[in-house]
């Protein structure tokens, strides 16, 4: 859990990020604004026959007339040889909205100030003068390429977020990734410490990047995808060309032992608590392994149906109200607190989770799920031992630590 960040904020995030036949009438005008219609050259000017009066300024705008799969970051954009911009206006044809510019470097160029939709048919009308104040006029008219011909990768993570030193730059695409090489090039991650950091491919769709061991304390890592045409598959063409950095915090690695039923936290090598806890039975142990927390939530609710338990008998519960959750893993495990009872310290008796003696409502903060709540973030790493239970997945969840480093890299593209 980018924008995503080579999330978008998310991400979302990044977090974390819409086709038509066209018809033109008109391109780069001579004369002025009006639509007499007629052929031209690149660029227009005052005079149609040309001679001593054409204007020497050349506007090229990004997107060819007539284009229909143009790029969302860079299809509006438009530069000037030879002259200076004095006007451009572009809409979206279908709303009629108008798309917002500036015109920068002296006149030399112009682009929206957002970024395009997809599959949006727009017009363009550029202006220029040359150094004798003689005018020039383009026109284009173009469709952004389409979300089913086009791909997006989003960032698990939070633009601009500060987290745990276990946080991998996880990226998940929307659609199968078969140029797995040309996608891997056009992403690039880097740290401030230095670190070495490798991309790894779990199937077709997702591709994790970290460094051999955690980040380093106080580092700051940079996600640049540069994915805008690139092909990831056939007739598939990427429409990214985004940024997203996070800020790695402090160092807090907490282990979790089902035989002792104690978590010791250790916060930049030092141990700040020991809680008692329960972890999952024998029946429905946890995981062993290297798990990264990815959400946190102050209340939710976990119903046994959506993980293989049922709701009634001995197997089944739904809770409304689970103080304190955290996920470790996409199939459902948590660490979080719990105020129906378990023998914490001497005994584990959950479906898989690790359970903190914790107080219904999640507003007692002097409980230990509070705590462990209020001093963990995003990406904070708890290792689980001891359990009957076999490791976790490396790409169940954030958890690609679990995997041996030559083994990492053996998956990248590049």
């Amino acid at each position: 859990m980018t924008t995503v960040g080579k999330y978008r904020k998310g991400l979302a995030a990044v977090a974390v990020l819409l086709g038509g036949t066209l018809t033109l009438s008109g391109c780069g005008l001579f004369g002025g604004d009006d639509d007499s219609g007629g052929k031209s050259e690149m660029s227009g000017n005052d005079d149609s026959k040309g001679g001593k009066n054409a204007s020497e300024a050349r506007i090229k705008i990004s997107a060819k007339d007539g284009s229909d799969s143009a790029s969302i970051n860079t299809g509006g954009d438009v530069k000037v040889s030879k002259g200076e911009l004095v006007r451009v206006t572009m809409k979206a044809v279908q709303s009629g909205s108008t798309v917002e510019g500036e015109i920068s470097g002296g006149g030399k160029s112009w682009k929206p100030k957002e970024q395009l939709e997809r599959a949006t048919k727009y017009e363009i009308t550029a202006t220029a003068k040359d150094g004798e104040g003689r005018k020039a006029v383009e026109n284009s008219t173009f469709t952004t390429v389409s979300p089913d011909d086009s791909f997006i990768g989003t960032y698990a993570g939070e633009d601009g977020a500060t987290v745990g030193v276990g946080m991998p730059v996880s990226i998940t695409f929307d659609k199968q990734i078969t140029q797995k090489k040309a996608v891997q090039s056009a992403i690039e991650v880097s740290s401030t410490s230095g670190q070495e950091v490798v991309g790894h491919w779990f199937g077709s769709d997702r591709l994790d990047f970290r460094p051999e061991e955690y980040w380093k304390p106080n580092s700051k890592v940079t996600l640049d995808m540069d994915l805008d045409g690139v092909q990831g598959a056939k007739g598939l063409t990427g429409v990214q060309d985004t940024t997203a950095t996070f800020t790695i915090g402090r160092s807090q690695v907490s282990t979790v032992d089902a035989k002792s039923h104690r978590m010791k936290v250790v916060r930049d090598g030092k141990t700040i608590k020991d809680i008692p806890i329960s972890a999952g039975s024998s029946k429905n142990p946890t995981y062993n392994g290297e798990m990264v927390i990815s959400e946190k939530h102050k209340e939710t609710r976990m119903d046994g149906q959506t993980v293989g338990f049922g709701r009634d008998g001995e197997e089944g519960y739904d809770i409304a109200d689970v103080p304190h959750a955290m996920r470790l893993s996409t199939s459902g495990t948590f660490i979080h607190g719990n105020y129906w009872g378990a023998p914490f310290g001497s005994g584990n008796t959950s479906h898989g989770c690790v359970g903190l003696k914790d107080s219904r409502g999640a507003n007692n903060s002097s409980t230990d799920g509070a705590w462990f709540y209020e001093n963990s973030m995003i990406g904070d790493v708890v290792v689980m031992k001891n359990s009957p239970d076999r490791t976790v997945q490396p790409d169940n969840g954030l958890n690609g630590w679990n995997m041996d480093w030559s083994e990492w890299k053996a998956g990248s593209a590049v």
